[in-house]
């Protein structure tokens, strides 16, 4: 592992190859702070998004990255872990089968391990609970409930370190997501949404991140630059 920069402003920022938490880097880098990228690789059946997150990570410039290993597709539950369960490709009720339980509790758990060893005291996640899908682990409560856990749970903290859990887009629409991070030079061509992305990152068009995203672009009066099979 390199050697954490010498910056007091450290951030771990996790990328998930998707257009929200590339929007999130962008934020953090403009906020000045050195990011170190984290993607987990937790047996999503959308393999595209990892090679997408890479792309991300060195498009905006991250000091280290990692591609770090959890493979949930031993347990199943969601329809992204589990090949038997199907995309739903019409919107649903109630909290859809693509919800990955615990996934962004594992997430923080493996940012919030890096940002200690790092000595980075903030970590950057792109969650949003306004178009979105319905997840439990995307809403405010969540994410201030992780940062008190976080208080409680490492060595840093004791020793009188505290951990910030930056959630820059969970009040925006997924419109202005997009227009901050076309003011902010993001390329989201390179960005992989969809939940039954090919392998070569081509969109299916009709699940709940693919129809998120195509009104997103439409109500930012911006143009699509996605590849839809």
């Amino acid at each position: 592992m390199r050697s954490p920069d010498a910056s007091p402003r450290r951030a771990v920022v996790l990328i998930s190859g998707g257009l929200d938490s590339s929007t999130a880097l962008a934020i953090a880098r403009e906020q000045g702070y050195a990011c170190y990228g984290l993607c987990v690789d937790y047996g999503q059946r959308h393999r595209a998004e990892l090679a997408a997150a890479h792309r991300i990570a060195i498009a905006l410039g991250v000091r280290d990255y990692k591609l770090m290993h959890l493979d949930l597709s031993t347990i199943g539950g969601s329809a992204l872990t589990d090949p038997t369960v199907a995309v739903p490709e019409t919107p649903t009720e109630g909290i859809p089968v693509t919800y990955v339980p615990a996934r962004n509790t594992l997430l923080l758990g493996l940012a919030l391990a890096w940002a200690e060893v790092l000595e980075a005291w903030n970590i950057f996640i792109g969650v949003n609970a306004i178009d979105y899908s319905g997840y439990p682990d995307c809403r405010p409560e969540f994410i201030q409930a992780f940062e008190t856990m976080a208080q409680r749970a490492t060595k840093a903290s004791v020793e009188g370190k505290r951990f910030k859990i930056h959630t820059p887009l969970i009040e925006l629409s997924k419109a202005q997501i997009i227009e901050h991070g076309l003011r902010l030079g993001v390329d989201y061509s390179i960005t992989v949404s969809c939940y039954q992305a090919d392998d070569e990152g081509r969109a299916c068009g009709v699940c709940d991140a693919c129809r998120l995203r195509r009104a997103g672009f439409g109500s930012a009066s911006a143009a699509d630059p996605t590849p839809y099979r």
